[in-house]
């Protein structure tokens, strides 16, 4: 057994002598306890090793083991629906051995070993197979089939595969390579976290995640595979956002991170994500959900691996054929984990302390997103939408770890204070928000959903930027030196931000917003627009062209059931136009 000792020890950093034999990433395990660490520096015979635990009484003299294998996580049936720590241990299996609070040194299996799956297989014996290959499913959850692949270094014939009842570690299959050799296939498979999973081909995204939320959705679209980041100060409403988006994204599967987060706000998610619904499925979302729970309580190092944990799992699924979309809650606290430890490892710091690889990490993880052609004889295509929360100190979108994401996204959904202290949620910012997405969506939105969709959406967006200039004139000499072609551009945007881009994620049945109903509200809203455009003049009476009886029910829209869309907007749009043919008639008449 390969061993050192510790000559130092510095919160979450530890340095060992007597570590020739290891290499950079190798696990390692720390003095009688047992801690988990990670190499991250090698000089000489002297280790730099980042613990994902508590060090506190750790002192020179203990013994650092090494394992030689990278921080891997464990890949079979029974993630989905698990809950994790930032290294993949089971928190609800480490809950009745420690209790609310992780003991130091308790290692278990990520996956249950004891759990039998029922194996179908798709392959027969004599049949080529290639890494990536799908050998056979298991049914995971109600929503999900896992998909068995050959692993990364088998290829060759099959000489046996069976059906039946199976454990992740017991044998499935047998595969002879081109050496003659037969190797054993099971369902368990482990890939280092920091080692992207491999693919043939990216591809340019093209279709959208539908997240549900009107505002991005509509004006700030990301696509599956595409990349995006949700900045705001505390209190903007980041976490509730990336809440609705793990809750509601139409992909297949969602995992959720929680990088630092305050354990109240995990808590939340651990007990509410459950209860809900699936709109798509009627299932519970948990039959889709991977959730990784690292508090802000937990030790500071822990909080690097939790992100690398989550999309190497997301990879995984992805390989299947799935698309999947990760949520990073958030990606500032990781960045102050790397900073912390820079400072440890005494390395020339960056700008406001942080390391100067910090843009070169955050791409890392962005860029291991995409829609890609898996690996294997099958032409398959999955996908990794990722979603990365940015929390600024006092919102200052200029500090570094803002800087170096936004060179690196798409999609920037930027949140505003004044939003939030207003009620006005989500708080995205429309003025200072932009999605690169949206120009190649379009084409797919103007086939898919309505052929005006795209004028609807660059007409919405115009009235809220005129709106913005228009109330620098109000705030100076009063509504009053508007004309009313103006007065109703004005009238038009408010009831776009109150009747639209509001949506109350407490509401149940305005927390999702499918797409008929989001094109209907947003048509209906425009309609009014161009209609009083139409008749307007500076001779008009403005009170009861804006007090229509119609436009209650327009306020009341989101609130509709999504069964009762149809019937309500067709109801709406015969008042409207009676409404204005008598409006019409008595403005001729007068």
């Amino acid at each position: 057994m390969n061993k050192g000792t510790i000559v130092k020890v510095s919160g979450p950093l530890i340095v060992a002598k007597g570590m020739k034999h290891a290499n950079m990433f190798d696990v390692v395990k720390v003095s009688k306890h047992g801690l988990i660490g990670e190499i991250l520096e090698m000089r000489d015979d002297l280790a730099s090793i980042q613990v994902y635990e508590e060090t506190s009484g750790l002192g020179p003299g203990e013994d650092v083991v090494t394992t030689n294998m990278p921080l891997s996580v464990e890949l079979a049936p029974g993630i989905i629906g698990g809950i994790f720590d930032g290294i993949q241990r089971p928190l609800e299996d480490m809950r009745k051995i420690s209790g609310s609070t992780i003991k130091r040194g308790v290692t278990l299996p990520s996956i249950d070993r004891n759990k039998k799956w029922d194996f179908k297989p798709v392959k027969k014996v004599g049949d080529f197979v290639q890494p990536g290959d799908i050998l056979g499913v298991v049914q995971e959850t109600v929503l999900i089939e896992h998909r068995v692949m050959v692993p990364y270094d088998i290829s060759g014939k099959i000489v046996s595969i069976e059906e039946g009842s199976f454990n992740v570690t017991e044998v499935i299959a047998r595969i002879e390579n081109e050496k003659k050799e037969i190797k054993d296939v099971i369902m368990l498979t482990k890939w280092p976290v920091r080692k992207q999973r491999p693919f043939k081909m990216k591809f340019a995204p093209d279709t959208p995640l539908v997240t549900g939320q009107r505002s991005i959705d509509t004006f700030f679209p990301i696509t599956k595979g595409g990349i995006s980041a949700i900045p705001g100060p505390f209190g903007s409403g980041k976490t509730v956002v990336q809440h609705q988006l793990a809750k509601w994204s139409d992909a297949d599967i969602v995992v959720y991170i929680g990088c630092g987060e305050r354990g109240n706000e995990m808590t939340d998610v651990l007990t509410e994500f459950p209860r809900l619904l699936d709109p798509r499925s009627n299932e519970s979302i948990m039959k889709r959900t991977v959730l990784i729970a690292n508090t802000s309580d937990m030790p500071v190092a822990a909080r690097e691996a939790s992100i690398y944990t989550g999309i190497t799992i997301a990879e995984y699924y992805r390989d299947m054929g799935y698309d999947v979309a990760i949520m990073a809650d958030s990606t500032s606290r990781w960045a102050e984990a790397l900073r912390e430890m820079s400072a440890r490892l005494e390395e020339m710091p960056g700008e406001e302390g942080y390391p100067a690889y910090l843009g070169s990490r955050l791409a890392q993880f962005y860029e291991r997103a995409g829609k890609v052609l898996t690996s294997g004889s099958e032409e398959r295509v999955g996908s990794i939408s990722a979603i990365g929360a940015v929390s600024p100190p006092g919102g200052d979108l200029s500090e570094p770890v803002t800087q170096a994401t936004m060179r690196i996204v798409k999609v920037f959904w930027s949140l505003d204070s004044s939003l939030a202290y207003a009620r006005h949620f989500p708080a995205i910012n429309w003025l200072t928000s932009y999605s690169l997405y949206a120009s190649k969506l379009d084409e797919w939105s103007d086939e898919n959903i309505a052929k005006n969709y795209s004028t609807l959406t660059k007409d919405a967006m115009r009235l809220l930027q005129e709106e913005a200039n228009l109330q620098e004139i109000v705030r100076l000499v009063g509504i009053d030196a508007l004309s009313n072609p103006e007065r109703l551009v004005l009238e038009a945007a408010r009831s776009l931000r109150e009747d639209f881009l509001y949506q109350d994620a407490m509401h149940p049945f305005d927390t999702y917003c499918s797409v008929n109903k989001r094109y209907k509200l947003l048509k209906t809203i425009m309609d009014y627009y161009y209609r009083a455009k139409e008749i307007i003049n500076d001779d008009i009476e403005l009170d009861k062209l804006f007090g229509m009886p119609v436009r209650e029910k327009i306020s009341r829209a989101r609130l509709v059931e999504e069964q009762n869309i149809d019937d309500y907007f067709c109801t709406i749009d015969d008042e409207m136009e009676k409404q204005f043919k008598d409006f019409s008639d008595k403005e001729a008449l007068s």
